[in-house]
């Protein structure tokens, strides 16, 4: 009789990292998300190199040539999609493109946990102050509602946390907000529609049409009685929840609208998106004016009503490596009335300059492996390319300015050497796996 010994099966076992400075001061990518803590004055900027970096942005401090950089946020290994403060800024939770949201102590600079429950990217967050209530919402078509206290009390032995989710999206969410009592929830998908939801009951309540794209933004008026939305067909619309009906539809842009911001009062809101624009809307009068533009696509806006001066100001992130201050004046809203048409003359920016930028670094945006299969060619934004070591992880050489192509066929060699790692620059930096 003959036995038989079975052999347990090798795990497989996947190694990645990232082959980039020790210090990294600067972001390296577009900039997804911006949230200022007013308070502390301390600006949270989550960016697309998979870091959340810090910044002390008091008007001292950027009037002298003081380095407002404070620290790097660092445990994602994907974009960072979006971020919020809740617990009067003591707390950040952040959602990425790794599908994890992590929960930060904002004050030491660590992240306290991580939640694994979403399936396919994150993509975006909404918060209900008055309950500290987080949603979370993603690719993979799911809502979870999170507790923030209860997630603030995670342990490494006591980790186990409970969450409600919301179903029901036959798409892609790209958009998610609640309103301050966290008693309705409103989503927005690549189903070209708006989904509003009661947290309370986990059931949906209607369905609001009007989109004839994917809705990038969302907000939600303090009382919860009406909604903004911005979308891919480049148009801004005002829902009134207790009618189910749009009520009034801003056209304004001339491309995709990504992202808005309101005052607390509800009455102004402040959009832009594809077209690089950044128009400012009086809601009591439907009057928008062109307060400046971008040089890149917009992401993300965050409204700064904590200047020293009393003058409010917009932090802009795009899909440059830099953040942007700009002013804005008292006169910025003009007689365009929303229903004007696209096809107008280009309104007249009452800016042209930020008065402050917070500069980034040149980020990775094309990569070769050579042929050897141990050393990576790179072209980053500033035209530069440098030569890296995939086994000892760090730079070689940098090579200037020169034409990309030509460098790759001179580091030609004829030898034969079977692939072994993949590499990926879409993080603006060399990562590895």
């Amino acid at each position: 009789m003959s036995s038989h010994r079975s052999q347990s099966s090798r795990r497989k076992v996947t190694v990645s990292y990232v082959i980039r400075d020790k210090d990294e001061p600067r972001h390296r990518s577009g900039i997804n998300s911006v949230k200022l803590n007013g308070k502390s004055r301390v600006l949270f900027t989550a960016g697309r190199d998979s870091i959340i970096r810090c910044w002390k942005v008091t008007d001292h401090a950027m009037s002298t040539n003081k380095d407002p950089y404070i620290r790097s946020m660092e445990h994602h290994t994907d974009w960072v999609n979006d971020i919020i403060l809740c617990r009067g800024g003591k707390t950040m939770i952040s959602a990425s493109s790794d599908t994890t949201v992590k929960v930060w102590d904002t004050e030491r600079g660590f992240c306290m946990s991580t939640l694994r429950t979403h399936k396919d990217y994150v993509k975006a967050l909404g918060y209900a102050a008055d309950k500290e209530m987080v949603a979370s919402a993603g690719f993979d078509r799911q809502i979870f509602l999170w507790d923030v206290n209860t997630l603030t009390a995670l342990t490494a032995t006591n980790n186990t946390v409970t969450t409600s989710s919301l179903s029901g999206h036959k798409d892609s969410i790209y958009s998610v907000a609640l309103n301050q009592a966290g008693t309705i929830v409103v989503s927005g998908s690549t189903e070209k529609a708006l989904r509003v939801w009661d947290p309370r009951t986990c059931g949906k309540q209607m369905k609001l049409r009007g989109h004839t794209d994917n809705v990038k933004a969302i907000l939600i008026s303090p009382d919860g009685t009406q909604c903004l939305s911005g979308g891919s067909d480049s148009t801004i619309r005002l829902w009134s929840l207790g009618q189910q009906r749009c009520v009034v539809t801003y056209k304004i842009h001339e491309e995709g609208v990504w992202t808005l911001a309101t005052n607390e009062a509800f009455t102004r809101f402040y959009s832009s998106g594809r077209d690089r624009q950044v128009f400012e809307t009086d809601m009591t009068t439907d009057a928008s004016g062109m307060l400046f533009r971008e040089k890149n696509t917009v992401l993300k806006l965050e409204l700064d009503d904590g200047n020293m001066d009393g003058s409010p100001s917009l932090w802009v992130a795009t899909t440059d490596s830099s953040i942007s201050r700009w002013p804005i004046t008292n006169t910025t809203v003009a007689s365009e009335k929303s229903s004007q048409s696209t096809d107008s003359p280009l309104p007249t920016p009452t800016q042209i300059a930020p008065s402050f930028t917070l500069s980034g670094s040149p980020g990775i945006v094309r990569h070769h492996v050579l042929n050897n299969k141990r050393q990576i060619l790179t072209k980053d934004t500033s035209e530069q390319v440098a030569l890296w070591d995939v086994l000892m992880a760090k730079k070689l050489e940098d090579l200037g300015k020169v034409d990309f192509d030509e460098e790759t066929q001179k580091r030609f060699e004829r030898v034969y050497v079977p692939n072994w790692f993949t590499a990926d620059s879409r993080t603006g930096v060399s990562a590895v796996q």
